[in-house]
């Protein structure tokens, strides 16, 4: 039997008398996944916009070199609890539930984040900060799981698409806080917000019924971790992170990058306004393609709308990093379409990663593609930023990194349709 039919087949079919308080479930099941998650995006922000006042605070005695050291040691370990949770809270997903690991991954960003507002020194700090990012890694795994299997086939691809913009929106939150806020101690104490959520998650949410169903099947953790490099799944690991890690790396060194390449197109003083038009663009492009993305795997199917993203954006990145030489209207309408297909990849790939794996391990794994991505990239914007003399400005090195594009092309066009949706095809 086709597996897909098998794992729809499992999913809650409610009585018709139920069918109301069902749809409030389902609404409500959304809107704490999706505010969880935007507030991950806050707090993942918050400490960047915050950082030269809230390190000059905790080291008030200490030389100006310290500053810069210590600055580097908060943002940095941020990232690597962001990975570290991404792929541990995967394997308790798995293990536990998606209900207790969404409950406990969000009050552990939340608390973490209100102990920074009252750490009392830096090294305190550097702790909690890792410990956030810890939390922050899980929640994005688990609230895609929670709607990937909380959902019918087409429903949930759009409502993935609008999940993947909590984070940008989450970002743009942060911007706000520190505007209105400007003591950095009372911005964190936004992490009240993520523990209240935490606590509806208890009476509101059920269980996963697939999950449920594959814990009753008798599959547990060490098969888990056994199962996930056999030859097939090991396969679909290698391509998914692959995939996932191609549409970051060309994501970020745009996102890392793009403010400076605008800089150097005006040739002069100047340039604060026409950067942040540049962001503003960049951003708004982001929302609207993860928004729409559900609409188009709908259409098309998630494997097309992945070829078109990588394809586009290649095509894109030639005519806009490597043609131009001023500063343009025309130029901020690249920006802005170019992000829009950015945005797009990344509600498709919420949508193609966890499919092309069974419930009984599909957080473990994608949570293994999601982190193995966010690693290589890391590495990878590193390295343009060292690259940029060598290849001969921001815009070369900028368009050199875009051929991670035709990487996600050429793997997305041969893969295989994943057997456990039909978004694939």
């Amino acid at each position: 039997m086709n597996l897909d039919i098998i794992e729809r087949a499992e999913k809650i079919v409610p009585p018709v008398s139920e069918k109301l308080s069902f749809q409030k479930y389902k609404r409500m099941l959304f809107m704490i996944c999706f505010f969880s998650s935007l507030f991950g995006g806050t707090v993942s922000t918050l400490m960047a916009v915050y950082l030269p006042v809230a390190v000059k605070d905790l080291l008030s005695n200490t030389d100006a070199t310290q500053y810069d050291n210590i600055s580097a040691y908060i943002s940095s370990v941020f990232i690597f609890g962001w990975m570290a949770g991404g792929i541990l809270w995967g394997i308790l997903c798995d293990a536990i539930g998606r209900k207790q690991s969404f409950i406990y991954a969000t009050l552990c960003y939340g608390l973490f984040t209100l102990a920074t507002a009252v750490a009392p020194a830096w090294l305190m700090v550097v702790i909690c900060r890792f410990m956030s990012g810890f939390g922050i890694g899980g929640v994005l795994v688990i609230t895609t799981m929670l709607i990937s299997e909380g959902y019918q086939e087409k429903r949930r691809a759009v409502l993935l698409g609008i999940l993947s913009i909590s984070i940008p929106v989450g970002i743009f939150s942060a911007g706000l806080i520190n505007y209105f806020i400007p003591d950095w101690r009372y911005g964190f104490i936004i992490g009240a917000i993520p523990v209240v959520l935490s606590g509806l998650a208890i009476p509101f949410f059920t269980e996963s019924i697939a999950w449920q169903n594959a814990k009753q099947k008798g599959l547990r953790l060490r098969n888990n971790l056994g199962q996930i490099f056999n030859k097939e799944n090991g396969k679909h690991l290698l391509m998914g992170s692959l995939v996932f890690g191609t549409a970051l790396i060309g994501l970020w060194a745009t996102f890392s990058w793009l403010p400076s390449w605008i800089q150097s197109l005006i040739h002069g003083p100047g340039g604060q306004k026409e950067r942040g038009i540049g962001m503003m663009m960049m951003g708004g492009g982001g929302l609207l393609g993860g928004f729409i993305s559900g609409w188009i795997v709908n259409a098309i199917g998630v494997k097309k709308t992945l070829l078109m993203c990588f394809g586009v954006s290649f095509v894109l990145s030639f005519i806009l990093f490597r043609l131009t030489t001023s500063l343009t209207l025309a130029v901020y309408l690249q920006i802005g379409l170019i992000t829009v297909f950015f945005g797009m990849s990344q509600g498709a790939l919420s949508v193609y990663i966890p499919d092309l794996f069974p419930v009984s391990l599909r957080a473990t794994a994608t949570g293994v593609c999601f982190n193995l991505g966010r690693f290589v990239t890391g590495v990878a914007v590193f390295f343009i930023g060292s690259l940029v003399e060598f290849l001969g400005g921001y815009g070369n090195a900028i368009f050199w990194f875009s051929f991670v594009f035709l990487i996600g092309f050429i793997i997305t066009l041969f893969s295989k349709p994943a057997v456990y949706s039909q978004h694939s095809k």
